[in-house]
């Protein structure tokens, strides 16, 4: 048998949150998603990959407007139903994006952004060095409240399963339009909660950094 290789980084201070930078609105409404856009499932595939430096190259919000829709967005407005999959249906999994000039929840009903901490908490979504210096950091928060009734076993398969498909999607988007992404489980989730905000009962579970590649 091989021996797997290990991924060292190089770990970030932990330091508060930064002061944020621009405007901070309460709601940021997103644009539409370009439904016919990208590249082929398959050709999107083959690009699909982690990367781990980036450009400091702001996201515009036709970008994060699609990006979140790929996400966790409503496909079947007839419905209500979402683009990752979610056991019976619970939605348990809330996208944070934090940005430059402040820390935003996806409301996937309304396709808006809604302002939760006037802070640049990029650097709070990980130990790594780059989780700071690249425009986007999105954090997936398990809504507990929302599987109270559901066995903790099953309770944790089901967000973690969620939370997976999310990535995936995040993944895929990025793929097709030329972005970078990595999926990052080595989170401090109490320092995290904190500096989103968040209530007793939301977890964070996973980030995924986005940004443009850095050039070779």
């Amino acid at each position: 048998m091989t021996e797997l290789q290990r991924i060292d980084y190089e770990p970030a201070p932990l330091l508060p949150p930064a002061p944020a930078s621009g405007e901070a609105l309460d709601f940021i409404v997103l644009p539409r998603p370009r439904h016919d856009a990208g590249v082929p499932l398959l050709t999107a595939l083959t690009r699909r990959r982690s990367t781990r430096t980036y450009a400091d190259t702001p996201m515009t919000l036709d970008t994060i407007g699609e990006l979140l829709w790929a996400a966790n967005g409503i496909n079947r407005p007839e419905t209500g139903g979402h683009t990752a999959p979610s056991a019976h249906g619970f939605h348990e999994i809330d996208i944070y994006a934090a940005l430059p000039h402040g820390v935003y929840r996806y409301d996937p009903a309304l396709h808006h952004l809604v302002l939760k901490h006037v802070a640049d908490a990029r650097n709070m979504t990980g130990y790594q060095d780059f989780v700071a210096k690249a425009p986007l950091d999105l954090v997936y928060v398990l809504r507990g409240s929302q599987v109270l009734d559901t066995p903790k076993q099953q309770r944790e398969l089901f967000a973690a399963v969620a939370a997976g498909a999310i990535c995936q999607n995040v993944s895929l988007y990025c793929a097709s339009e030329g972005l970078a992404t990595v999926v990052r489980g080595w989170i401090n989730q109490r320092r995290l909660a904190d500096a989103l905000r968040l209530n007793e009962d939301e977890v964070p579970l996973l980030a995924q950094t986005v940004g443009r590649p850095a050039a070779p």
